[in-house]
């Protein structure tokens, strides 16, 4: 005979009331999906996209993120933009996965280096970092150094093979044997072993030489391999302020804005008060160093610089008479610094002291251009003529009062008042005050103006 087992009737209640509150658990966890962010780095490297990755990486820590993926495909840029996002990657408290969606060249390969984990797309290359001109041509030692050691101690942190990531660097650096995996394996198919040569890694030999740590071609073939699934994908973009501050760093755009900048305050210190060239000087300049600050052009020393020449000229233009050593100093000064907000605050190749020197050559012509031209349009607007008074007094013709009557003489009118002898008339649409040559003219009376002296009118009664 089955014995029944009966529970006694409070366990029932209590197994009752679990029973859903556990189904909803269970529901909940299986319906937790990890968060991962993708975002990419493709094209040209440069200043504006440091603040982007910077802040992608803030909200995936906030968001307590399982990895942030990044898709990059780019030849390179900036070393100062380059050696900013390696920073920000290696003090990342999330996962950091660089997927290399077909080439990680230059700059592109010391982002990668600085990832934990580092996938590759079949035909894929990794390398070719050293540093060049705008012609091609190696850059100076001491960048070399710089970029060669940033570099290996990127790959030291990452524990991934430093001959390998110098010999991207300087091909003056040669080599037989690597240690992989603790062996010593001697290396007879990378090209860059030789001196005289960079290395540049396809995807099967940084596979084979451990600097990658794996083959997808896929984005969700790296999530497969992370192990990743179900995850809640979060397309990382530039917002507009990102996008904007990346338009102001430009040479050419910054150098401008330096160069409105302080024409329009020079311009507006020979005017009296304050009005619309001093603000948009102000505005100008504000823009400028704000959008060097933010990308870390702008240094306490280049600040300091061009202080130093804004006093030298206020104090030639406010306290010493002419124009001399002070001002023409000061002007040298304020130059030297623009140039020096131009250039980062890390070793850069001569292609950046080109760049920063065009864009500062072409600032200040285009400055003084624009300002010319937006001269020359202003004072031709109603909007100036009521702030000023354009009628200029020629010195050969001495005090004139004249307020623009000379026009009228000839013309008829009709005597609004009794001129006895000086009263108004009404001539056409405009009512004018007048005097006789002596005599008495009637309301409603026919005049005709005689002649125009400044502000007096002289008319005789039309018989």
């Amino acid at each position: 005979m089955m014995r029944v087992l009966k529970l006694p009737m409070n366990w029932g209640n209590i197994i009752g009331m679990r029973i859903p509150i556990l189904i909803s658990l269970f529901i909940q966890f299986l319906a937790a999906e990890p968060i991962v962010f993708r975002v990419p780095i493709q094209g040209t490297i440069d200043l504006g996209l440091p603040p982007f990755i910077e802040r992608t990486i803030a909200a995936a820590e906030e968001a307590d993120a399982a990895a942030i993926i990044f898709d990059i495909d780019t030849f390179g840029g900036r070393v100062d933009a380059a050696t900013q996002i390696k920073d920000a990657i290696l003090d990342s408290d999330v996962l950091t996965v660089a997927f290399i969606n077909r080439r990680a060249i230059s700059a592109g390969a010391l982002i990668s280096l600085s990832c934990e984990i580092i996938y590759m797309t079949g035909g894929g290359t990794i390398g070719a970092a050293t540093a060049v001109d705008m012609q091609g041509k190696k850059a100076s030692e001491k960048v070399i150094s710089y970029m060669r050691e940033e570099m290996a101690s990127t790959a030291e942190n990452r524990n991934r093979n430093t001959k390998i990531a110098t010999g991207m660097v300087d091909e003056e650096l040669s080599f037989t044997h690597l240690i992989i995996d603790g062996d010593s394996v001697e290396v007879v198919d990378l090209e860059g072993r030789k001196e005289g040569k960079l290395i540049t890694l396809t995807t099967e030999k940084a596979l084979k030489y451990k600097i990658a740590d794996g083959e997808t071609e896929t984005f969700d073939d790296v999530l497969s391999k992370l192990g990743i699934s179900n995850a809640s994908i979060r397309a990382s973009k530039e917002n507009w302020s990102e996008n904007f501050v990346r338009f102001l760093t430009n040479p050419v755009v910054a150098s401008l804005l330096t160069t409105f900048g302080f024409l329009g305050i020079l311009f507006e210190l020979q005017s009296p008060g304050w009005g619309i060239p001093g603000t948009f000087g102000a505005v100008c300049l504000a823009l400028s160093l704000g959008a060097s600050y933010i990308v870390r052009l702008a240094t306490m020393t280049d600040l300091l610089i061009v202080f130093v020449g804004v006093i030298l000229l206020l104090v030639e233009v406010l306290l010493i008479p002419g124009f001399g050593i002070a001002g023409i100093s000061g002007i040298g000064i304020i130059l030297w610094g623009l140039y020096e907000l131009l250039l980062p605050d890390v070793p850069v190749g001569q292609e950046i002291h080109s760049m920063a020197l065009t864009g500062l050559t072409i600032g200040i012509v285009g400055g003084i251009i624009g300002l010319v031209l937006l001269f020359k349009l202003m004072t031709k607007t109603e909007f100036w003529k009521k702030l000023t008074s354009p009628a200029v007094q020629k010195k050969d013709e001495g005090y004139n009062s004249s307020i623009g009557l000379e026009d009228l003489i000839g013309q008829k009118g009709i005597a609004d008042t009794d001129l006895r002898p000086s009263g108004w008339i009404n001539v056409g649409n405009q009512r004018i005050f007048v005097v006789t040559e002596g005599s008495y003219i009637d309301q409603n009376d026919n005049v005709i103006i005689l002649s125009v002296d400044g502000n007096r009118v002289v008319v005789r009664k039309i018989k």
